[in-house]
């Protein structure tokens, strides 16, 4: 959070605006693209990733330890390859909007995933994101108390196994990203389910060139690696954006987008060397508030203007704690734990 803003003065986001409408004027002046800025993130990002790739091949003999630890570089420049990626399907990164799809596609096969079917889905996870009547689009799963009382032991051993850390951050994101994003979803169109053939297609035909190359052992240990690492870090991002004590959520038909946008998604105060592998969407209350803003001006963004003062940072370290908490009480408004359901039922409040 800015240091020099005055917190005292910041407004309280519980109180109607007297303009409604005056956050639209904030984001607005942030959300041009510059190419510039953006050519140059391509180039910092995927000169490095594919350096990194050919040193691993070439560590490979050497010390695996050598290998495994320039894996986890070549993660983090894969994660801030799929916030480009994740740039491009909101139509932000570049002005072009042809640009933005050939830049989304090619990202999209380094990162295993379909951009025509993910922009698709991802615009219904913006536009549904803290309704409790809308979930299950692009979320983490969540059940609400009364739910996850009401629910048959199956059931809730189904979701415990679902929200364990291990099942979230371990084998969820390999799952995802080599076997979930190969099929299109019910209701997709056309050019979704194009999308989604046309990725199969190259990420088969990088395989089979970069096994030609490598070695087919060699390539898969090194991707396999780069993939599970990545992926568990982009999901544990995801995760921290919309899983947290106090965030937002609330049924249909008392729903707001600006709540939503800076209630029910965090500000990820991080380092500053993992804020720019994240390509900043620790400011993701920004990035909801307006998808149309680059990644390499949501910060700028948020400093800007006292509208953001009063989002609470989530740290490093409090965004631990997030993992107990599994359910969404309507009563208390936040996120509780299985053992705070538990002993409160056993103490019958």
């Amino acid at each position: 959070m800015d240091r020099n803003v005055d917190h005292q003065t910041a407004p309280d986001l519980r109180e109607p605006a007297k303009d409604p409408h005056a956050w639209k004027r904030v984001v607005a002046k942030f959300q041009r693209p510059a190419p510039l800025r953006a050519n140059w993130q391509l180039a910092n990002t995927l000169t490095p990733y594919a350096a990194l790739w050919l040193l691993m091949y070439l560590t490979l003999g050497v010390s695996i330890w050598l290998t495994l630890g320039l894996a986890l570089m070549a993660a983090g420049f894969l994660v801030r390859v799929f916030i480009i990626f994740h740039d491009c399907t909101h139509g932000s990164f570049f002005a072009s909007k042809r640009a933005n799809s050939v830049v989304g596609f090619a990202t999209g096969v380094l990162t295993f995933t379909p951009f025509a079917h993910w922009r698709w889905e991802h615009a219904r996870h913006h536009a549904s994101s803290g309704d409790l009547d809308r979930r299950g689009v692009g979320d983490v799963s969540t059940m609400t108390v009364d739910e996850y009382v009401r629910a048959s032991i199956w059931e809730r051993i189904r979701y415990r196994t679902m929200r364990n850390p291990i099942t979230l951050f371990v084998f969820a994101p390999l799952l995802l990203f080599l076997v979930r994003q190969r099929f299109s979803s019910m209701g997709a169109g056309q050019p979704e389910r194009r999308s989604v053939l046309w990725t199969n297609l190259c990420l088969l035909s990088t395989a089979v060139i970069l096994s030609g190359v490598y070695g087919w052992q060699a390539y898969l240990f090194i991707q396999l690696v780069i993939l599970g690492v990545s992926g568990a870090a982009g999901v544990w991002l995801f995760y921290v954006q919309h899983q947290f004590e106090d965030v937002y959520w609330e049924r249909g038909g008392d729903w707001d987008f600006v709540e939503a946008a800076l209630k029910g998604s965090s500000f990820y105060r991080l380092p500053k060397v993992l804020q720019w592998l994240s390509g900043n969407i620790g400011y993701h209350h920004v990035h909801h508030l307006s998808a149309r803003i680059p990644n390499y001006r949501l910060e700028t963004c948020h400093r800007s203007d006292p509208l953001f003062s009063s989002v609470k940072p989530v740290t490093l370290r409090s965004s631990l704690r997030s993992l107990r908490l599994r359910l969404w009480d309507e009563d208390a408004q936040r996120l509780v734990g299985f053992r705070e359901v538990r002993d409160s039922r056993r103490t019958g409040s």
